[in-house]
Parts: C-alpha cells; structure tokens; sequence
C-alpha cells in the first residue's frame, strides 16, 4: 500500500525539473495504543473542545486559526489568507547547493519524507538526478513550506529514491556545551583508547532491521496477556550499574576483550588534562 503525498511539486536543479511528491517515512498506527479510563466507572473519558470563555461545547470543524496580535486579541486567518502568503517553496523545492552528507551533524535531522516522482513524465530526470547526488556523495540542501512553515531540508539518496530531511534550525536545539563542560579538558590515554578500539572492532557488524525492534512494547504485550488471564510475569533484572564504585578502566577494557579477568576496583586513576 502506497502512503499518500503529503505535499506535491516540482524538484529543480538549475533549469532541470521533475514534478514530484513527498511521502511521509514513519507509518502511524503501529505499536500499542491506549486511551484514558475512568478507574470508577471503566469508561472512556472523552477530550472535549469548548471556548475558553464561555464553556460552551464547540466543534473542530468551524473552528478557524486566530493570532493574537494583542492580549486576548487575534486577527483569524482563513485558506484564502495562507494561499496569499504561498511563495516559491511553497511548490518547489530549488536545490540550492551541494554539501558532503557527513558534515551535516545528525542533531539537525527532523522529519523524514520518501521523494518519488509524481507520475510518468518526470521519470527520466529522477533518476539522473538520483544517481548524479549518490555519485558525488552529496546532499542537496533546499527549502521547502510544510504544514504553513518553510523548512530547510537535506536531500540524500536511499536505495532506489531520495529522502528529504527537514532540517531543525540552531535556535530549536539546546546548546550542547554546558553538558560537556567539565570533560572539556580531559585527554584520554592512547592505550586504554586503542583497547577500546579493538573492543569496537570486535562488535562490528551490519545494520539490521530487528536492530530496531521495540523490546519495550513486546514485554508490555506479555504483560497485558498475562493480565487478561489474571496472572503476572517475573519482571527482568534491570539494576543498573553503582555510580559509586570506582571502577579500574584498563582492567576493565581487558577483561571485556578476555584479556584478564575482572578484578577488585582499586584506587581510581588521575585523568589528564590538556
């Protein structure tokens, strides 16, 4: 089954174009949902919409978008006032320029979307298209307006299409820097680093797709079966490691490469500073 577009256009590289469509990536509905119950009565409880100053019980159809220019002021808006506001991006995502995929910092990524062609006539420059980005090892960078906001988005290759990433902007992130503050000058040793590497090397594998599985969601399944026949399930050993133990990282890293085996934590090693 094939999802629907959630916004239809054109792709252009300089005077190249192709009409296409966006795709949404995640398909919703799957996993475990639940709804709120009254524990009293076993009822549902229902979400209602009312006007904040009235009470009075409203329906979402006939409500319109307001923004408040003044305190409890607005000014509505209605589709003929978001067509009026529709500018380039709006309908074509113009690539601007070219950047290496890896010097994109994945903290940037946002929302996915699959970019096909939207029917036969484009068909032909996809695929160049495609293929030209995968050779160069590129993304493209472009912009697009989704759900009433222009959105930076990263362009890449994946299998036989592109995936557009929208693209968060510095202010929507938190600065990282305060949180590595105090390792700022902290400077590993070289052998516990090679150690750690070989570590590393030797848990290298494939990406695969049960790497994703929720384990999560399927010891919550158990326990909602063994609920319905009234019986209950051994919970797992989920203890996490004391932070208060010292631990000896050299020994460590040895004995998870079965070089020694792990000993008493002695007395805990200075760490150096740049």
């Amino acid at each position: 089954m094939v999802s629907r577009p959630i916004w239809r256009g054109h792709l252009r590289l300089a005077l190249v174009s192709c009409p296409i469509a966006l795709h949404s990536v995640v398909r919703g509905g799957s996993g475990l949902h639940f709804h709120l119950i009254n524990p009293k009565t076993g009822h549902r409880v229902r979400m209602i919409t009312q006007d904040a100053e009235t009470d009075e019980e409203v329906t979402r159809s006939d409500l319109v978008k307001g923004y408040e220019f003044e305190k409890d002021r607005y000014v509505l808006l209605d589709d003929e006032d978001f067509e009026q506001a529709r500018i380039d991006s709006s309908s074509t995502l113009t690539i601007g320029k070219f950047v290496d995929a890896a010097s994109i910092d994945p903290i940037f990524f946002d929302t996915s979307y699959y970019v096909a062609p939207d029917g036969d006539s484009g068909s032909d420059v996809f695929v160049v298209l495609r293929d030209a980005i995968r050779k160069a090892g590129a993304a493209a960078l472009s912009r697009v307006v989704i759900a009433r906001r222009e959105r930076a988005v990263a362009i890449i290759p994946s299998g036989k299409g592109l995936v557009c990433h929208t693209l968060n902007e510095p202010n929507d992130l938190w600065d990282a820097g305060p949180l590595y503050a105090d390792i700022a000058g902290v400077k590993p040793e070289a052998d516990m680093v090679a150690l750690a590497t070989q570590l590393i090397q030797r848990q290298n594998g494939k990406f695969q797709l049960d790497d994703t599985t929720d384990r999560y969601e399927a010891k919550l399944r158990e326990v909602i079966e063994a609920k319905l026949k009234g019986e209950g399930i051994e919970p797992e050993d989920t203890s996490e490691p004391d932070r208060t133990n010292v631990v000896d990282l050299m020994a460590a890293l040895k004995a998870s490469l079965g070089e020694d085996k792990p000993s008493a934590p002695p007395k805990k090693r200075a760490r150096k500073r740049a």
